[in-house]
């Protein structure tokens, strides 16, 4: 029988389960990264099942988000989190050695492994052949400590690429096109992969940003076969014995194929406030910007920086815009140094940061109230900038550089060609900032800042719940709309008491104070809640408020997951009584334990108008016993003694 190569690398590591689409399975995790915003907490879940050694092949603790140090949390953090990674076997790279998913790329990732990342974007190395998938911290810690990774079997969607891309356009508009088409909510319970004639025209790098965006259509993960292509990539990356090749095989069925001619695809942007809203470039012209961003973990390889370096050689930012740079990974950034590009870039006005996520994650350079802000990134949410009512657009390098340029979006594409940039044919490689783990950790101490709170439990899931329904909330709901970011927030992430406080804050800063007075509480909710990242604190933290369910329309996977993992029941209502339902009513849930033991509906009793309605969920047996138990971390102790 012919197989996909999603199937392939599912099959060499699958656990228990059989694949069928949509059928829970459980696989090997090879690899795991976790970055400082979500790795504290999953180092102490970690710590909390008292394993004393990481049994993957490899697992990497990289520091990313949290560099703006003002203050001592994050500092304390990542201190924990390099002592932590020496006593537990994991590899530490260090503050200024770049962003997780492009370092993981250059020094880690081996097509047809498996790597389990505690950040949404973790399908980057998808562009490496690799089956990467984002999940939550608890996740990510169970993987360290030897438990498969659960999932539902993912249908396996072909993208078959023809042509080659042309003149201004570039692999951010392949997945722009892809979001424009299928929207947030078009890779639910989906695996894209990418076949084709098309796809050996495209670099690593560039695979890398599509299967990078990917996480944006909501997708489980994306993968690109294992080909020449990778085999130079990891033969420049000095990585030559890292290759294998891998591909489906020729007749394999896909549930469905979608086509793309590359050579049809033009320069796109995606709107504010999401990254579907997705327009041809010459749809904006005219319109001015404030700030311009080039970097992030979608595009800050090497080439991008090159070309928007190229594009503005003998050239000056525009008065009016801010332009602000940065590099994916140290290598990035001391290759740009060395070979001029840095320097073109600084004379054109740009402000260089250093390797990190920096604006992305909302970590300083907010744009001006009202502004205008054209990012190389690959969220656009509401607030997410730092500026609650700035407007965020999403491009490619190429075009953000043109925009810097003039100050306002162009058509380039009538106006001059786009220079042609040449790499090298082997990168510089310097892995002095990555720290191995001793053999012999006996004499390492874990050091702990007065910031960081051991994890919270909850208490097994009770047989009748009363609850307030505290907050009523739309279609689309993101995980950043629950737990913010940025540069005030995120120190607390080693902290649930203190971050909890900023709950659902952008849409209703009175939230956490009514959780905690009328706790228990219910969180009502539309279609795809909790889209986005991986954050698990947009279920931890609820947890702590003594939120017992959230009810919605349908949720999204990583989100789901995260809720199951922390003792809250996922609820799904039907779109009639979801419109019925009002702030502030009482749900009277009766054997609620019964109920999922025997993998029934929850009936659940309005007070105001005695209507009872029917709540459902979709749910393995696994995910049953850990909220019967309260929480993953009480299933695995509770199985471990």
């Amino acid at each position: 029988m012919a197989h996909t190569l999603t199937e392939k690398i599912i099959a060499e590591h699958l656990v228990s389960g059989e694949m069928n689409p949509g059928e829970e399975i459980a696989i090997r995790i090879d690899q795991t990264l976790t970055q400082d915003a979500t790795g504290t907490m999953a180092y102490l879940q970690f710590e909390a099942l008292e394993i004393p050694r990481v049994k993957t092949e490899l697992s990497v603790s990289y520091v990313d988000h949290n560099t703006l140090q003002t203050g001592f949390e994050n500092a304390d953090d990542h201190r924990y989190l390099q002592t932590v990674a020496a006593k537990h076997g994991v590899y530490f790279s260090r503050p200024g050695n770049g962003i997780c998913h492009q370092v993981h790329l250059e020094r880690f990732g081996i097509p047809g492994k498996t790597l389990l990342g505690s950040d949404s974007h973790t399908p980057t190395a998808g562009g490496l052949g690799m089956l990467a998938i984002g999940a939550g911290g608890l996740d990510v810690a169970a993987a360290m400590a030897g438990e498969p990774f659960y999932l539902n079997m993912p249908e396996v969607v072909g993208v078959l690429l023809t042509g080659e891309l042309t003149g201004w356009a570039t692999a951010k508009d392949v997945i722009l096109e892809l979001l424009r088409r299928l929207t947030v909510k078009g890779g639910v319970g989906k695996v894209f992969e990418y076949f084709g004639p098309g796809v050996e025209t495209l670099s690593v790098p560039e695979r890398a940003t599509i299967t990078n965006m990917g996480a944006e259509l909501g997708a489980t993960s994306s993968v690109f076969p294992s080909d020449q292509v990778t085999h130079q990539f990891l033969l420049a990356q000095q990585r030559e014995e890292a290759f294998s090749p891998l591909a489906a095989d020729a007749d394999a069925e896909y549930s469905e194929v979608i086509e793309l001619d590359l050579s049809q695809i033009e320069p796109m942007v995606a709107r504010p406030h999401m990254p579907d809203r997705v327009v041809p470039v010459r749809q904006l012209e005219g319109l001015e910007v404030d700030q311009v961003c080039i970097g992030s973990c979608t595009n800050s390889s090497l080439k991008d920086l090159m070309m928007a370096a190229a594009i503005m050689k003998d050239r000056t930012v525009s008065e009016r815009t801010s332009l602000v740079i940065s590099p994916g990974s140290r290598q990035v950034e001391e290759m740009i140094a060395r070979n001029g590009a840095l320097a073109d870039l600084l004379a054109a006005g740009a402000r260089v940061l250093e390797p990190a996520c920096g604006p992305c994650i909302g970590m300083g350079q907010a744009p001006p109230s009202g502004g205008v802000s054209v990012r190389t990134f690959n969220r656009n949410f509401l607030g997410r900038s730092g500026t609650a009512d700035a407007g965020i657009y999403l491009t490619s390098p190429e075009i953000a550089a043109v925009v810097a340029i003039h100050g306002r979006f162009v058509d380039p594409t009538r106006m001059f060609e786009p220079p042609i940039v040449s790499l090298p044919e082997i990168f510089e490689v310097d892995d002095s900032m990555i720290i191995p783990p001793p053999d012999d950790p006996s004499d390492v101490e874990v050091k702990r800042g007065p910031n960081i709170q051991f994890v919270e439990l909850r208490e097994d899931l009770p047989d009748q719940i009363e609850a307030t329904v505290l907050l009523k909330v739309g279609d689309n709901i993101t995980t950043d709309d629950i737990m913010p970011a940025g540069a005030k927030i995120l120190p607390l992430r080693s902290n649930i008491p203190a971050i909890s406080q900023y709950v659902f804050s952008g849409i209703d800063p009175d939230f956490p104070d009514r959780a905690l007075t009328q706790a228990p509480g219910v969180i009502l909710g539309g279609e795809n809640y909790g889209q986005g990242s991986s954050r698990e604190h947009a279920a931890l933290a609820p947890m702590h408020l003594g939120i017992a369910a959230v009810v919605a329309e349908s949720f999204a996977r990583i989100h789901k997951a995260n809720l199951v993992n922390f003792g809250i029941l996922p609820l799904e209502i039907a779109a009639e009584d979801y419109e019925a339902l009002e702030q502030g009513d009482r749900l009277r849930m009766d054997d609620v334990r019964k109920a999922l033991r025997e993998n029934t509906p929850v009936t659940a009793t309005v007070n105001r108008t005695g209507q009872e309605i029917t709540l459902s969920y979709d749910l393995s047996d696994r995910e049953r016993q850990i909220l019967l138990a309260g929480g993953r971390l009480n299933y695995i102790r509770q199985r471990q003694s």
